[in-house]
């Protein structure tokens, strides 16, 4: 069983992870191909591309001037550890012990526009690539043409000696979109996260998201290795909802008094 799990805008590669295991990139091949494409453009069309301020442009041009085949500890991070938006903040991978880590290194995967899978211990380099972003390449108009069966066929190598191959879905529509699922030879069970607003249950982003975080840091923490075990997720005052769920697609429902 894996969990798929997109990333974040939002980095923080300081301070270093000191002490933290890591592991090398999969994928640092087609990822020099697209720093080769995106160091050819200028800040303005990377603002233009990207929808980007024009200091975000300016940062982003520097980081792919400054992006290196070699990644190492003065220039890399593990990427559970840089990644820094919502769902890692539900995640909060800083707190994790080594065995939850180790754990999460083989069952968790990170989707990227330029890394195409990264495991929570690779290191990578700074960057601002997603996944919906149209850059032109040799594959095609966009990065999902890019990265083609590519991904799909890294989990299907990653499940193959499951019996019962499944893969939980924590990403967004955007990059879940990146895994072929023709090519992918694994049941999809996806999580829905809601809270209560307004007389009903909603997805409300900003907790979605922290919830995809909080749901892997319950799979690490309790080591998972059936889907059924999911419904026992019940952090943060999330139940699972019985009546609206399928076996398929599990829904987690609350009600706060502040939403």
């Amino acid at each position: 069983m894996l969990f798929l799990l997109s990333p974040a805008k939002s980095l923080d590669f300081d301070p270093p992870a000191a002490g933290v295991p890591h592991s090398q990139p999969l994928f640092v091949p087609q990822a020099r191909a697209l720093i080769d494409i995106l160091q050819q453009k200028s800040p303005q069309e990377i603002a233009s591309l990207m929808s980007l301020s024009d200091s975000l442009a300016g940062l982003n041009v520097a980081r792919y001037q400054a992006w290196s085949p070699k990644f190492t500890a003065k220039n890399a991070k593990q990427a559970l550890l840089a990644f820094n938006g919502d769902v890692y903040d539900g995640l909060d991978a800083k707190t994790l012990k080594p065995d939850d880590l180790a754990w999460a290194q083989g069952h968790l995967c990170i989707l990227s526009g330029l890394y195409g899978v990264l495991r929570p211990l690779d290191y990578m380099q700074p960057y601002r690539l997603e996944m919906g972003t149209r850059l032109a390449n040799p594959g095609g108009k966009d990065l999902y043409q890019f990265w083609g069966s590519q991904i799909a066929d890294y989990l299907n190598t990653r499940l193959a000696a499951d019996t019962s191959p499944v893969v939980i879905n924590l990403a967004s529509q955007e990059y879940f979109k990146a895994v072929d699922k023709k090519a992918l030879k694994a049941r999809v069970v996806d999580c829905v996260f809601e809270d209560f607003k307004d007389g009903q249950y909603k997805i409300i982003s900003f907790y979605a998201k922290r919830a995809r975080g909080l749901m892997a840091r319950f799979a690490a923490t309790q080591r998972l290795n059936l889907p059924e075990q999911l419904k026992g997720f019940d952090l943060d005052g999330y139940s699972f909802a019985a009546a609206e769920s399928s076996i398929d697609r599990l829904v987690f429902r609350r009600r706060l008094a502040h939403v």
